[in-house]
């Protein structure tokens, strides 16, 4: 059973939605570990909720981001992780998790990539004036959201709102990310 650990900073509904794959044998996988950057998100609720060991820090506790990188890093090791997704985490990968864990690392960026990287995606793109949006899950790498794509999926939307988009765009996450992870650790 391949060991999966998810790393949120938010809400964690990409992260309840691996979990609950786990769970009913969709994926021949276990989430061993969470790692949550902001002690008070709704992610470490919902990692005590199924049993699941959560690292939760607040980064301004460590004097580098490489200090708690390192932290995490041991951490992954003691569960023999060996893949890591990201699923809402809002911190850029630096180099001491990308040297130990780099071509082992995905991410869910809510956007058509290469296209709107970074934060506010969906903002950016409503600004710009797209009619198809998309979600695109990549393999993390030191370029921002700029790592080899694994999987896309599109959908058309013609209004204005962003919690709209987001909304919509959830709900194909949900379902991508799983589908993604499966086929990984399939391979």
């Amino acid at each position: 059973m391949v060991q999966i650990a998810i790393f949120a900073s938010g809400e964690g509904s990409n992260l309840e939605a691996i979990v609950a794959a786990c769970e009913r044998g969709d994926l021949a996988a276990e989430v061993a570990l969470i790692v949550c950057d902001k002690p008070s998100a709704k992610a470490v609720q919902r990692a005590a909720q199924h049993g699941i060991e959560c690292f939760a820090f607040s980064p301004k506790e460590y004097g580098s981001k490489a200090e708690y990188e390192a932290e995490i890093v041991a951490r992954l090791d003691e569960k023999s992780i060996e893949l890591v997704c990201l699923a809402g985490y809002m911190r850029i990968v630096g180099d001491t998790l990308l040297k130990a864990y780099g071509g082992r690392i995905i991410n869910i960026h809510p956007s058509l990539l290469p296209a709107f990287r970074g934060a506010n995606a969906v903002e950016q793109a409503l600004e710009y004036g797209v009619k198809v949006f998309g979600i695109t899950i990549h393999y993390v790498d030191e370029t921002l959201d700029g790592g080899k794509i694994i999987a896309q999926r599109a959908f058309d939307y013609d209004g204005d709102s962003a919690d709209e988009v987001h909304s919509i765009g959830h709900k194909i996450e949900h379902a991508l990310y799983v589908e993604t992870i499966k086929r990984l650790i399939e391979k």
